[in-house]
């Protein structure tokens, strides 16, 4: 479904590099000790020490106090668009760092570890350093909630990535929530919903990082399809400059050099004084309805554990995209169905909803069918349709295999295009059932069994699609399209707002 995480790595990490870095302008950070030994991946070897120093030296004492001792993650992208991790803790002064670069989104296993390492480094404890190195990399990667025991210190289970993120095991999300209040979360969703240019900016490296994944990680069932640099280092600070949607976090004390470049439209996050800029009415544009009703749960759910913060934010996503099923775009039974027809017409051209939809459809083409806590979610809101017609499509699904779309097929090209064709059995019976749901005043939300499955060429009106491709969603039936006025988004005025301690 879009995800960046690589499926079946070879192993539970790639390398571990120790970098230092004596902090004067005429040095460059170095790889001081690496394991493997026989690492040779020369490109990592060149850019992952840049990555491990993502702050400005010339304040040295400041750095020294702020971010001795602190973990953060960076992300490498590699040939197949999966993102590597480097997991990294800062020692010595900050001169010297501790990083295991891994594919596998273990944020804080990978801490407890580094912290074991560094200590035994520190003691110049050289044989257990090398035998814990050793039994992981040699570790056949477990399933989830296995525990594993690499030795006498060091002992973690394996976390499971289907689960919600849950406050306080889950650090990313437990920082970002402490750091920033629900009105700038708010804004935040609501600018990676529309795909903006996102700078976050901090003085503290562990607490950049974690806004950056856990407000990434509130967009689920969907991911974020564009540039992602959880920190940025010195020398890519013009990426900040780049015509098309990221998110970026930066330390600090590079912000002014980055508002010293030409940034226009962008939406910044100041974590340290909980401030949000945007050029953008993107929380304005959403349904009143869902943004109440997720503001309303954060601040339920604002002093207490577990995974509420999390359901906070998949609810919402449910509410927003729980029709996807259906392929259509007009929900008249919605309550705030002006302001949703005009999101989802503004949805078809998300690169996060293509990639979601195409990842659906290749479980559907396989034959494998799916259920996540996303299709628990919709199924239970008032927006998914009836219980027994969800169930049918299930039913047909799981029987049919990939025989529904047989006719689907996807081209992976950059964007990810789709392109559909339609069925021809059964159209006639199909549209008498279509009028009769239509009297009846029912949603006109109909199955993909319903329509997808039994519709003629003569039926479908293709509505012209920005990329002049056409997308599931803007395959509407003639009938629909009689009945209700496409309503496309315009954008609203764009005018400068500063959001800061407001509830």
């Amino acid at each position: 479904m879009g995800s960046r995480i690589k499926e079946s790595p070879e192993s539970t990490f790639e390398a571990y590099l120790e970098v230092t870095y004596p902090g004067t302008q005429s040095s460059k950070p170095e790889v001081r000790r690496q394991f493997p030994e026989d690492y040779t991946d020369q490109e990592a070897l060149q850019t992952v020490p840049k990555f491990c120093f993502p702050f400005s030296m010339d304040s040295l004492t400041v750095n020294q106090v702020n971010q001795v001792g602190q973990n953060f993650t960076f992300v490498l992208t590699d040939i197949e668009s999966k993102q590597r991790f480097g997991f990294c803790r800062l020692s010595s002064g900050a001169h010297t760092c501790y990083c295991i670069l891994s594919y596998l989104p273990w944020f804080e296993v990978f801490y407890k570890l580094l912290n074991i390492l560094a200590d035994y480094t520190i003691k110049s404890q050289e044989s257990h350093w090398k035998e814990l190195l050793v039994s992981l990399h040699e570790l056949p990667i477990p399933e989830p909630g296995v525990p594993v025991h690499l030795g006498v210190h060091s002992f973690f289970t394996v976390p499971d990535t289907r689960e919600l993120p849950s406050i306080p095991e889950n650090r990313n999300l437990t920082e970002y929530f402490v750091a920033v209040d629900v009105n700038n979360m708010l804004h935040l969703y609501a600018s990676m919903l529309y795909e903006r240019r996102i700078l976050i900016c901090c003085s503290k490296l562990s607490t950049l990082t974690a806004c950056v994944h856990g407000s990434a990680a509130m967009l689920y069932p969907m991911h974020w399809q564009h540039v992602y640099i959880p920190v940025l280092p010195q020398h890519l600070l013009d990426y900040c400059c780049a015509p098309m949607p990221y998110l970026i976090g930066v330390h600090s004390s590079l912000i002014e050099k980055v508002r010293g470049m030409a940034l226009d439209d962008v939406v910044v996050l100041n974590v340290d004084t909980n401030t949000l800029e945007t050029p953008y009415d993107d929380l304005q544009s959403l349904p009143n309805d869902v943004v109440s009703s997720l503001k309303s749960r954060l601040k339920k759910v604002s002093t207490t554990t577990g995974d509420g913060v999390a359901r906070a934010f998949l609810k919402s996503q449910a509410a927003l995209f729980g029709s996807y099923r259906n392929g259509t775009l007009v929900c008249p039974l919605h309550r705030d169905r002006i302001a949703m027809r005009q999101f989802l017409q503004n949805a078809i051209q998300l690169q996060l909803f293509k990639q979601f939809i195409d990842g659906r459809l290749d479980l559907l083409n396989s034959g494998e069918g799916f259920s996540d806590i996303f299709e628990e979610e919709i199924n239970m809101s008032e927006y998914a349709g009836s219980d027994k017609t969800y169930h049918q499509w299930l039913f047909t699904v799981k029987k049919g295999g990939g025989a529904i779309f047989n006719t689907v097929k996807t081209k992976a090209n950059p964007a990810m295009k789709t392109v559909y064709k339609f069925a021809k059995d059964h159209a006639k019976m199909r549209i008498k059932e279509v009028k009769s749901r239509l009297k009846q005043k029912v949603s006109l939300w109909v199955l993909m069994t319903d329509t997808w499955h039994s519709t003629t060429p003569a039926m479908v009106h293709n509505l012209p699609h920005p990329l002049n491709l056409p997308h599931p969603l803007t395959h509407l039936p003639t009938l629909f399209r009689s009945r209700h006025r496409t309503v496309f988004l315009q954008g609203g005025q764009q005018s400068s707002m500063m959001m800061g301690q407001q509830t």
